[in-house]
């Protein structure tokens, strides 16, 4: 078997199967330390800066060790890439022959059931969902993996998936009358055969939640688990670790009620009443709240007479429907199914009707035609702690952000790691040469209305300097809708907004013409990798606090107080931080790269927080003059104009 020596050195099995490929001290430290921490059992945090190779540098301890491995990523887009880009390089420069799967969440696997049972029903799907079923139907003839990412011709968030899908809560298990042929449990059955399993945070912790109730199935198994970037673990983990009730799930109880009735349990007319009057009901509730999306306190819209009686009356109805679905159990698997979600139903709202529980926070958003009431722990700490105690394994947490001011307290508290050892590798990349930072001069404060209009002035010189080829990342919807809006008046580049089409079309828009401006929000702060040319300057309208009227965000701050701490400095700072090292790490992306990294923010110069963000950046050149900006920008335009001649 190789040392990793062998496959990271200059005439090693990496350098041999990958053109161009150079060593990195850094790259091979940390794929030492992760292999330690795989043979040891033991927990490792690793920053990585951008460009550090962090992706080979677990993989490659991963393939040549024997047990079992699950490597989870922060979404689906990353899940692929690993599994089809990343992982056959590796295998084939260290000649490994370990299985390998991909393992997503059922939501994107075909359910044989659901599509049978709308098969012939279409009166009860809206006409223009009726031609995304027929695509559907077309393609399930030919799927071999029933994964609905091969249908290219269906948006990402068609109306028909939820139709021919399956939930935790209606999926039949082995009672479905299609459990053989079942796409899922392929998937799973392949995974459990895998060596190593690449799956994302969101199937990860819902696995390990399913573990508490004795269904989980993959972690079990591991003898080593890796997080790639980590860094969005604690939030996702809090989803999982809480509970939340949707009148979106109500209503789809209902639907399928309603489906049940007009198929097979025709005398059922009472049960389908009961079920319509709780659809009713629980749309009742969602127009008590305001039109525009919001979050918010439940306790406090509790404390509003009419949503008080509203919500009496919703938990008065799923009773009566539990009480009628009972007459039926026995008649119809579905039905039996439905009882089960009717009961978890019915306890999850009277979760929401009691008073406060401790560690937990309760709050409520809403959608344009739903409202969700989340209970949420504070902190998931000792709950992570003992699980990843509970096992002998290795644990391996790496992300490029992770550390605030070299330091990885914040991360470690948040996640009851800190006895874990800690690894921060420094990126290879010359910032100080590469890339240049500018918080510009005579800016307004960040909340004042002038604000948006030295946005747009701002956004002009550094679009017009480089001809295009610019990220406008901003904090708020309102800000990226003001200075898109205002750019298309006075800017001829072609001007692509978050939210007029999927991410990966306006990617694809954006790298198509070299003229192009990307404005976005928060999808575009993470997870995009414009490499080269394509992308010379990133510019940022302001320090990415969290909105300080976040219901779950407050109640944090509140808990930390009581515990004598200072909320803004060890929560509401590192998270900004983190953000903001996300968002500037989407400018330099490989060796030859080049750009500038603009904050209209002048708190950066200003408060006496300063430091700990600048200190959380790479190295770059500093200045506050945008005409030095601008020349900057114009040299890297020649430079380039030289070479393609």
């Amino acid at each position: 078997m190789p040392s990793l020596d062998d496959v990271f050195s200059g005439s090693g099995l990496l350098a041999k199967a990958i053109n161009g490929f150079s060593p990195r001290q850094a790259q091979t430290d940390m794929a030492k330390a992760v292999a330690s921490a795989i043979t040891h059992a033991d927990s490792l945090i690793v920053e990585a800066g951008t460009g550090t190779g962090k992706t080979f540098a677990y993989l490659a301890p991963v393939l040549l060790s024997k047990g079992k491995a699950i490597v989870s990523t922060g979404t689906k887009n990353l899940q692929e890439q690993l599994f089809h880009r990343d992982l056959p390089v590796i295998k084939k420069a260290l000649a490994s022959n370990r299985k390998t799967a991909l393992l997503k969440g059922r939501a994107n696997y075909l359910c044989l059931h659901r599509l049978a049972q709308h098969g012939g029903n279409s009166t009860l799907v809206e006409s223009d969902v009726l031609s995304e079923l027929s695509i559907v139907r077309d393609w399930a003839n030919t799927t071999k993996t029933g994964d609905m990412g091969e249908v290219k011709t269906l948006p990402e968030d068609a109306r028909v998936i939820p139709l021919v899908t399956s939930t935790v809560d209606n999926c039949l298990g082995r009672d479905c009358p299609d459990y053989e042929d079942c796409y899922l449990v392929k998937a799973r059955k392949k995974a459990m055969d895998a060596d190593i399993v690449v799956v994302n945070h969101h199937l990860f912790f819902a696995d390990m939640a399913l573990r508490d109730t004795g269904f989980g199935e993959l972690i079990p198994e591991a003898d080593c688990i890796i997080f790639d970037e980590a860094h969005q673990i604690p939030e996702i983990a809090s989803e999982y670790f809480g509970e939340a009730i949707s009148t979106r799930q109500l209503t789809e109880i209902c639907k399928e009620i309603t489906l049940l009735y007009r198929t097979v349990l025709k005398d059922a007319d009472q049960l389908e009443k009961a079920g319509e009057k709780v659809r009713m009901l629980a749309a009742d509730l969602r127009i008590l709240f305001a039109d525009k999306p919001q979050r918010g306190h439940w306790l406090e819209a509790m404390e509003r007479e009419d949503v008080a009686t509203q919500v009496s009356r919703l938990e008065d109805a799923v009773g009566v429907l539990y009480d009628i679905c009972k007459l039926h159990i026995g008649r119809d698997k579905d039905l039996d199914n439905l009882f089960d979600r009717i009961v978890q139903s019915r306890e999850k709202l009277a979760l929401f009707t009691t008073q406060e529980h401790d560690g937990m926070s309760l709050w409520y958003e809403t959608t344009p035609r739903h409202i969700v009431m989340h209970m949420t722990p504070l902190s998931i700490a000792a709950k992570f702690r003992r699980f990843v105690e509970s096992d002998d394994r290795g644990w391996v947490f790496t992300s490029a952000t992770l550390v605030v001011d070299n330091d990885f307290t914040h991360f470690q508290r948040r996640m009851g790691l800190e006895k874990a050892k800690t690894m921060l590798l420094d990126s290879p990349f010359d910032y100080a040469k590469q890339a240049m930072l500018c918080v510009p001069r005579y800016l307004p404060e960040p909340h004042m209305p002038t604000m948006r209009k030295q946005l747009v002035n701002i956004a002009k010189k550094l679009i017009k300097a480089s001809g295009g080829r610019c990220f406008l990342l901003f904090t708020s919807h309102a800000a990226l809708q003001e200075v898109a809006s205002a750019l298309e008046e006075q800017i001829d580049n072609p001007v692509l907004v978050q939210g007029s089409t999927s991410k990966q079309a306006l990617l694809s828009a954006y790298l198509s013409d070299p003229a192009a401006v990307l404005l976005g929000t928060g999808a575009f702060w993470e997870g995009v990798d414009v490499r080269g040319n394509d992308l010379v300057c990133v510019m940022i309208d302001k320090l990415p606090f969290a909105a300080p009227d976040d219901p779950l965000l407050q109640a944090r701050l509140e808990e930390c107080r009581k515990k004598g701490g200072n909320p803004f400095g060890s929560i509401q700072i590192p998270q900004a931080v983190i953000t903001l090292k996300q968002g500037a790490g989407r400018l330099i992306r490989d060796p030859a790269d080049a750009g500038v990294l603009v904050i209209c923010d002048n708190r950066l110069v200003t408060k006496p927080y300063a430091q700990t963000f600048l200190g959380s950046l790479p190295p770059m050149k500093r200045t506050r003059d945008l005409a030095e900006v601008e020349q900057f920008l114009r040299q890297i335009e020649h430079k380039e104009a030289v070479t393609e001649e």
